[in-house]
């Protein structure tokens, strides 16, 4: 017996096939409309899902001067080794829009490389977005390696584990941390640490030609409270030590400086180098992040950053 045509892959593939149309082959609605026998409106439609359902990845490839303009004010004031400015869309909610696709592009210029390179990767809703942006394709000469535990509290694969996501669309060998970001006592964490299958993920990560990182707060929005690694007083204990940013864990105050004790002594990710001496490059957008990537810069904990226009010029801010 035939089964029955899906409708919602019929719906998609005319997504696909009209986002293919428009962007690709540059026909315009009108025309799309024409050839697949349907009306503008749903033409139009049918573009739009082609982008929303992610099936059409959208880049802009022409750099705006006054995006240029922040990126070299922000390495001259920071003292960066590279950034990227994109531009901001005042009106979207999103956390993520534009940079995810940014820091894709930044590390598909690493994956195309002939050359084996070590890439590092952090943890994170924008890295996890970022790593959806990434273009298929086989990097079997690279390795991409974890710095920080993709175990959620309860012992579940975390949503969050960037690097399998990516090795997987990339076709390359992958290094995940099979750990939790942040052990549950200092004996526990010296227990975890001693196994022998993870000192080569650790030594790999300290290797990495380049790493991305996501950057998160301290405060009482901060993504290790809400998804369940630290409790909301070890956050105000946090706060109250000056603490304003996390990088796969390790928390730190304005200038930069690891938080001494606390949760720091129970993370299990690898130890952020003080300042960075190999290329590490932060990823973020979000306003309410601004103090923790103006501490992470300060610090040297990145030397790299890709953001948009809006986080820039407030990080321009005297």
């Amino acid at each position: 017996m035939a089964r029955k045509p899906d409708p919602d892959q019929i719906k998609l593939d005319d997504a696909a096939r009209a986002g293919w149309l428009y962007y690709i082959a540059g026909n315009t609605q009108d025309e799309i409309a024409r050839k697949l026998g349907v009306s503008r409106q749903t033409a139009q439609r049918l573009v739009s899902l082609a982008v929303s359902a992610r099936l059409i990845k959208v880049r802009l490839d022409h750099p705006i001067g006054r995006c240029i303009d922040l990126a070299r004010q922000l390495r001259d004031a920071y003292g960066l080794d590279r950034c990227e400015v994109v531009p901001a869309d005042p009106a979207s909610a999103s956390e993520t829009l534009g940079v995810a696709q940014a820091a894709a592009a930044e590390l598909e210029r690493h994956l195309v490389s002939p050359h084996p390179v070590i890439i590092g990767m952090g943890t994170g809703r924008m890295l996890r977005d970022m790593a959806d942006q990434v273009s298929p394709m086989e990097c079997p000469q690279h390795k991409l390696v974890s710095r920080v535990g993709h175990i959620a509290p309860d012992g579940s694969a975390s949503q969050f584990d960037v690097v399998s996501r990516i090795g997987e669309r990339v076709a390359a060998p992958h290094y995940p941390m099979p750990l939790p970001v942040i052990a549950n006592t200092v004996h526990e964490k010296a227990l975890l640490l001693a196994q022998p299958t993870l000192r080569n993920v650790i030594d790999l990560a300290t290797q990495a030609d380049i790493t991305f990182v996501g950057i998160g707060t301290v405060d009482d929005h901060a993504a290790l409270l809400r998804d369940g690694f630290v409790r909301p007083e070890e956050v105000r204990a946090l706060m109250k030590a000056g603490g304003v940013g996390e990088i796969t864990g390790w928390a730190y105050d304005a200038k930069g400086q690891l938080i001494d004790g606390l949760t720091n002594d129970r993370v299990l990710s690898v130890p952020l180098d003080h300042p960075a001496r190999r290329p590490v490059t932060g990823v973020a957008m979000a306003l309410g992040r601004l103090k923790a990537v103006k501490g992470a810069m300060v610090g040297r904990l990145i030397n790299g950053l890709v953001t948009n226009e809006r986080m820039a010029e407030k990080l321009l801010e005297k």
